[in-house]
C-alpha cells in the first residue's frame, strides 16, 4: 500500500546523500562516537561556557562536589563523599581522597575553595552568576574538609553546588583564564585532547575514580561537532557522518522514525520557550516596548497552541507563566493572553502605534518558530528584523543591551524549583530586561529564606506581576527529539543532562 510518510522519509534519505559525505554508519571500529550540537562553544572553561552545551561540557570534563541522578534526581557523592548542613547558612563537605586532575595533579581543598570563590566573585562574570553568587566564603578545615558559608540562607544551595565544577587552582592561575579555556583540565570522565575547526575531541579518563555518581566511560573517544544547520545534522545522521544529535525539529524527526539506521526518542524536559522583551528600554530609551500595552499586544498576537502543536510537537503544551509548570511554586494562575489579533491591534492603537513600528528580534534555536513569530508580529504592524546568531552571541548581545526582543528558551539546569529560572532572568541579573523593583524584591527574598510556604507566596506574587506587565511572552514547553545511530545506546535523561560516559555500543 502506498504510504506518503514512508515515501517522504525515503525522499529525505535520498536527498541527504547529496548533502553529506558517505562514511561508516557508526564509529564502533575505532571506538569513537560523534555527537552534533548547534552551538559552537566559545570557551571550554565551564564557568564561561554558556547554555546547555556548556552544562554538558561540565559533566564530561569536570566534576562538582555532588552528583544528581538525571532520572531519579537522587543526590549522590562525587568529589565530596559526605555533606551536612551546619546551620542555616553553612554546609560542610568531606572531600574524596586520591582524586587527580587530568594532568596528574592531586585535587585538594585549595582547589575546591578556589573554584567556588571564583564563581562567587561578580568581577569574574561567570555565565550563570546565580549558582555561585550566594557564597560568602569557603573555610578550609583540613586537607579533606571544607565549609561553604552563604551570605544568607539559600534553599537551593545544593542545587547550585551541583553546577559548580572544581578546577585546578595552580594550573589555571599559571596559564591564565584564556589559555585554560583553550586547554582545560578537570577531573571528569573525559579529558580534553584537542580542538580543530568545529570539532572538540575528548578521550576517556582511564584514571577516573570509582565510588562516585559517575563512572569511567565505556567508549574511548567522544567528538563534539558543532553543526549549526539542522538540515546538515539530519543528513549526517542518515549518512553515518555523526552518531547522535538532539533538538531535531518535529517534522524531520517524524520522517526519521521511518528510516532503518536511526532511533528517534521524544523526551519531556524542564525547558520552556518564551520571548524576552526590553521593558526597561535598555536598548533604546524611546523603545515602544516600554509601553505595557505594546507588550500585552505582542502577547495576544502569538498563537502559542499552534506553535506548540505544529512546530514543537511531541508532548509540547502552551505555557502561561515564566517557569516550567512542574517546578515548585510555578503557578499558572496568572493573567492569560489568548490569541486575539483584534485585541492586539486595539492595544497597539491605544498605545499610539496604530501603524506599528520596526524592531530588531534575535533568535538562535528554531528558525521555523522564529519565522512564525515574525509573521504573527507583522499581523499587528510590528515589522521585525531577524538577527540569527549562535546562542552565546545572542545572550551576550542581551547583556550588552542590544536586544529589544529575544526568542529564547531555558531548561533551569534541571532544577525543579522556580528558583532555578527566575533569578537568572529577573532580580537585576545580567539578563533582566524589566528591573521591576517589586519582582526583584520578591525573587531575592524567596531565594534567601527556607520557609517553603513563604517562598511559594513570594514567587507567586512575582510571577503574577511578570504576567500582568507582560515582561515576558511565555510560549510552550519543549520536549526534545533525540536521534542516534542504531549502533549506539546513549541514555536519554529526564533533565537534558546527557551522560555520554554511559553510552555503549550495541
Amino acid at each position: 500500500m502506498f504510504n506518503p510518510i514512508r515515501k517522504g522519509a525515503l525522499a529525505l534519505f535520498a536527498a541527504s546523500l547529496s548533502l553529506a559525505p558517505m562514511t561508516a554508519f557508526a564509529n564502533k571500529a575505532n571506538d569513537t562516537v560523534i555527537a552534533a550540537f548547534q552551538a559552537k562553544l566559545p570557551s571550554l572553561d565551564r564557568y564561561h561556557a554558556p547554555g546547555r552545551e556548556g552544562f554538558l561540557l561540565g559533566l564530561l570534563m569536570y566534576d562538582a562536589l555532588i552528583y544528581r541522578d538525571p532520572n531519579t534526581f537522587q543526590l549522590k557523592p562525587l568529589l565530596a563523599t559526605a555533606w551536612k548542613q551546619i546551620d542555616e547558612k553553612t554546609w560542610e563537605f568531606d572531600l574524596r581522597p586520591g582524586v587527580k586532575f587530568h594532568n596528574g595533579d592531586p585535587m585538594t581543598a585549595e582547589d575546591v575553595a578556589y573554584s567556588l570563590m571564583y564563581s562567587a566573585d561578580p568581577n569574574n562574570r561567570v555565565f550563570n552568576r546565580m549558582t555561585g553568587g550566594w557564597i560568602d566564603h569557603v573555610d578550609i578545615i583540613n586537607p579533606l574538609k571544607i565549609r561553604v558559608v552563604g551570605k544568607q540562607p539559600t534553599p537551593l544551595a545544593i542545587e547550585y553546588l551541583i553546577q559548580l565544577p572544581i578546577v585546578p587552582k595552580a594550573y589555571r592561575e599559571k596559564v591564565g583564564i584564556q589559555a585554560f579555556a583553550e586547554h582545560p583540565i578537570g577531573t571528569g570522565p573525559y579529558k580534553f585532547v584537542k580542538q580543530s575547526g568545529n570539532d572538540i575531541v575528548f578521550e576517556r579518563n582511564d584514571d577516573y575514580f570509582e565510588g562516585g555518581g559517575k563512572s569511567k566511560p565505556a567508549i574511548k573517544t567522544l567528538i563534539y561537532r558543532a553543526i549549526p544547520d539542522v538540515n546538515t545534522q539530519v543528513a549526517e545522521l542518515i549518512s553515518g557522518g555523526i552518531d547522535w544529535a538532539y533538538y531535531i525539529p518535529s517534522d524531520q524527526a517524524e520522517k526519521l522514525k521511518h528510516l532503518p539506521m536511526v532511533n528517534v526518542i521524544n523526551a519531556e524536559t524542564f525547558r520552556i520557550g518564551f520571548m524576552t522583551l526590553d521593558a526597561a528600554g535598555e536598548t533604546d530609551p524611546n523603545s515602544p516596548l516600554k509601553n505595557v500595552k505594546v507588550r500585552q499586544a505582542i502577547a495576544h498576537a502569538i498563537d502559542r497552541a499552534a506553535l506548540s502543536k505544529t512546530l514543537v510537537g511531541g508532548a509540547s503544551k502552551p505555557v502561561s507563566s515564566a517557569c516550567t509548570p512542574s517546578q515548585f511554586a510555578c503557578t499558572q494562575d496568572v493573567t492569560q493572553y489568548d490569541y486575539d489579533v483584534a485585541k492586539a491591534k486595539e492595544l497597539m492603537k491605544e498605545a499610539g502605534f496604530a501603524n506599528g513600528f520596526d524592531i530588531d528580534i534575535y533568535g538562535y534555536r528554531s528558525r521555523p518558530v522564529a519565522e512564525a513569530i515574525i509573521g504573527y508580529l507583522n499581523a499587528i504592524g510590528i515589522r521585525a528584523n531577524l538577527h540569527w546568531l549562535q546562542y552565546s552571541a545572542v545572550i551576550q548581545a542581551r547583556r550588552d543591551h542590544k536586544t529589544p526582543i529575544v526568542i529564547d528558551d531555558y531548561g533551569s539546569a534541571g532544577v525543579n524549583d522556580v528558583g532555578g529560572i527566575l533569578p537568572f532572568f529577573f532580580a537585576d541579573s545580567p539578563d533582566d530586561q524589566s528591573h521591576d523593583p517589586l519582582v526583584t524584591k520578591d525573587v531575592k527574598e524567596a531565594g534567601s529564606i527556607s520557609d517553603q510556604d513563604k517562598r511559594k507566596a513570594l514567587y507567586t506574587e512575582a510571577l503574577k506581576r511578570i504576567a500582568d506587565q507582560a515582561y515576558w511572552v511565555p510560549m510552550f514547553s519543549m520536549p526534545v527529539n533525540y536521534v542516534m545511530s542504531k549502533s549506539i545506546d546513549v541514555p536519554v535523561p529526564a533533565d537534558e543532562n546527557v551522560e555520554f560516559w554511559r553510552a555503549k555500543w550495541k
